[in-house]
């Protein structure tokens, strides 16, 4: 290894573990902003509202305010090759075009919120259900003004880690999570425990209070990103209308097909909640949020850790002398991707159940609200691998300066996603909203592979299947071992069912599984594995 190679692999470790950390403690902080508005509502109609409600601004604050999203990807491909005094004048003239075609995207959504909500959950107005559809329509009016903030998050996060801030980006997502825990704490003290979730006023309220903290930790992520842009000299806020610039056209190159490809794919999570509003059941839109929450939690730290130093490195990578190292970096992300999240897929599908118990079945939660959210985790544990791979390869393009081809992939996928969705809907239920998810990524990579081989002259896919196939036969034999050993345990604490008991049994069947994976994984001998895990637990004992 050269000492070029040395000191990029030492950044590149460096960076992972700040992201990892700050992730880590805003995901944390997520998770128990969940355990709360479930303790407080169940599954029962002010959570089910919330669920289709924050679909919009939720969807916009991922595509727009995402550290992984296109407006994130767009200003870091542009502001990394660009010297820091250019960068203030392109920050405060895209934030100026972005932020008034986002304001009045808000507008619209504050007036139209009834029509939209009856265009995406026209199962609403089903007789039962008329009390989530009006909950619903509250709530989406009053999130409203997350369109704005959305892309203006976005845009920082871009900035901020152009800069090489990233513990502040990474972390100021749990404000959000912090002003939710208050706001309900407050309910609580307000009108106490006595009332049932069901109740029409309680879920009202409920409600109210659930969207306007959801925007107050919004408004709040946004200023603080401000006030560190400001002091690193990367931009004020303050109107800029110089629209004609190179690097603004650049931006705009990026960022478009980007947006409408991330939208296509955002666009799958309505296709679902349609269906999903036409199950003669309140909850499965919340069972949805809850599940997908439990695999977005480590997803999302394990894939800032390794998107995020990544991209800026696709980045330099772009031009054609430089594809073979951009090759191996590729293989790096895909490699890494699978060496954490095939066996954490396996450990979600064999320890479902007591996973969700443990974080949910409390207060409003019922036993039967942890069978129907562990049956989606299941399906969701599936497809974990393949969303993250096809994450790295999107960035690949986006690095290669083209946004297009994941669109129209998008594209293709939107009408997939429909008919799967339709298809699975009706055998596996509810779940098979989750699987028809994993079918489309599953599509969207493959794809990506095809064209990503023709436009690099060659890809050793061979060569990078071979480790992938081998990791995902450790981690199903974590799996079973893991789901073997809960059995036992189970049998073996039969009569003994508490929180402490239910917590020994998923401890030591996920600490088996994961020994076994192990053990596999380390014969395999994989450099980027190696590599990653001892730099890891060097900067882990140095610290």
């Amino acid at each position: 290894m050269t000492k070029q190679q040395e000191k990029s692999s030492r950044s590149l470790t460096r960076i992972a573990g700040i992201i990892a950390a700050a992730t880590l403690i805003s995901k944390v902080f997520g998770l128990v902003r969940q355990q709360v508005i479930t303790a407080a509502f169940g599954l029962g109609p002010a959570a089910d509202a919330f669920s289709y409600a924050y679909t919009i601004p939720g969807f916009l604050l991922i595509l727009l305010g995402g550290i992984n999203g296109p407006f994130y990807s767009a200003v870091v491909s542009v502001l990394s090759k660009r010297e820091k005094e250019e960068a203030a004048p392109l920050v405060e003239t895209i934030t100026t075009l972005v932020g008034g075609v986002l304001l009045v995207v808000t507008i619209l959504i504050a007036l139209l919120a009834p029509t939209l909500v009856d265009v995406f959950s026209p199962g609403l107005k089903a007789p039962g259900k008329e009390i989530v559809r009006l909950i619903t329509i509250d709530q989406l009016q009053i999130m409203a003004p997350m369109a704005l903030l959305a892309g203006l998050i976005g845009i920082g996060f871009g900035v901020l880690n152009t800069a090489n801030q990233f513990w502040l980006p990474s972390v100021s997502p749990l404000l959000s999570s912090v002003t939710v825990i208050v706001g309900i704490g407050l309910l609580y003290l307000a009108v106490g425990s006595n009332i049932s979730s069901t109740e029409a006023g309680y879920a009202k309220l409920g409600g109210m209070v659930l969207a306007g903290s959801v925007l107050a930790g919004a408004i709040l992520q946004w200023l603080l990103q401000v006030v560190a842009q400001v002091k690193s000299g990367m931009g004020r806020f303050r109107l800029r209308f110089d629209f004609n610039s190179e690097g603004v056209r650049n931006t705009l190159k990026i960022m478009l097909p980007a947006t409408f490809s991330s939208g296509m794919l955002q666009i799958n999570l309505y296709t679902d909640l349609y269906f999903a509003s036409q199950i003669p059941v309140i909850g499965v839109a919340a069972a949805l949020s809850n599940a997908g929450l439990l695999v977005q939690t480590p997803l999302g730290i394990i894939s800032n850790v390794i998107l995020v130093p990544l991209l800026p490195i696709f980045s330099r990578l772009a031009a054609p002398e430089s594809w073979q190292e951009l090759k191996l970096r590729i293989r790096q992300g895909l490699i890494l991707s699978a060496f954490t999240m095939l066996p954490l897929g396996a450990l979600l599908i064999a320890l479902s159940t007591p996973i969700v118990r443990i974080v949910y079945e409390r207060g409003a939660f019922k036993a039967t609200d942890s069978a129907l959210v562990a049956s989606l985790l299941v399906a969701n544990g599936i497809g974990m691998f393949i969303y993250l791979g096809r994450d790295v390869l999107v960035r690949v393009f986006y690095a290669l300066g083209d946004g297009a081809t994941p669109f129209r992939i998008s594209m293709i996928n939107i009408v997939l996603n429909a008919f799967l969705d339709y298809i699975f809907i009706k055998p596996f239920g509810a779940p098979g909203l989750v699987l028809a998810t994993v079918g489309v990524n599953f599509s969207s990579v493959l794809m990506l592979l095809f064209i990503l081989n023709n436009r690099l002259n060659g890809l050793p896919m061979l060569e990078w299947s071979l480790p992938i196939l081998g990791l995902t036969a450790a981690s199903f034999a974590g799996g079973i071992s893991s789901f073997a050993t809960l059995q036992f345990m189970e049998r073996l604490l039969a009569g003994k069912e508490n929180i402490l008991v239910l917590l020994l049994e998923l401890s030591i069947a996920g600490l088996i599984g994961l020994v076994v994976f192990g053990a596999i994984a380390a014969v395999m001998k994989l450099p980027e594995v190696d590599t990653f895990v001892a730099k890891m637990r060097q900067k882990i004992l140095k610290r």
